[in-house]
């Protein structure tokens, strides 16, 4: 086995680090390391040997999940470059996403007396994925630039949609029930 446990996960998954990146090179690496360490392999090896393999399957995993989502990968360079996230950085301060925030779930609530709510949820739903689409290049684009304070009210912005997209799918799975 030929893992170096000091490596980022962009190194461990023969990435170049940053936000932008090849999900398809991101995949298939992935499976070839997994594949490469699958403790299976290793069920006549000496302990050491078999324990090691699953260590570097496990952070092959947390390597590939963090990397994987944009949000989750945008908290691991903000941590690679030092920047606390949980220092508390308050979106208060940003008027306008508030107000944005407020529109959404108001938009949310009323989604139930629309005459075809599916089509407006549809219709909400495409909306904050272009806004969540944004903040990720404004992430990257703050990141590339160095400004990790900015870059880091971008990440919280995307953790507000993160959660949003969750609220949002168990709003579809409610009324795709209420109508059947």
């Amino acid at each position: 086995m030929n893992l170096d446990f000091s490596k980022n996960y962009f190194e461990l998954l023969g990435l170049p680090v940053g936000f932008d990146l090849d999900n398809a090179k991101l995949s298939k690496n992935f499976r070839s390391l997994q594949s490469e360490l699958h403790p299976d392999r290793y069920a006549n090896a000496s302990e050491q040997e078999r324990r090691l393999s699953v260590q570097g399957a496990s952070l092959i995993n947390e390597a590939y999940q963090t990397l994987k989502t944009p949000l989750n990968r945008a908290r691991y360079l903000l941590e690679l470059r030092g920047a606390d996230l949980d220092s508390g950085q308050d979106m208060s301060s940003d008027p306008m996403f508030l107000m944005q925030q407020i529109e959404l779930r108001e938009e949310m609530e009323s989604l139930k007396a629309k005459s075809d709510p599916l089509s407006a949820l549809d219709k909400l739903d495409s909306q904050v994925r272009a806004w969540n689409m944004e903040l990720q290049q404004e992430f990257a684009d703050a990141y590339a630039a160095d400004d990790l304070e900015q870059a880091g009210r971008a990440v919280l912005k995307l953790q507000f949609f993160n959660r949003l997209f969750d609220e949002l799918k168990r709003l579809e799975d409610q009324l795709e029930h209420e109508l059947i």
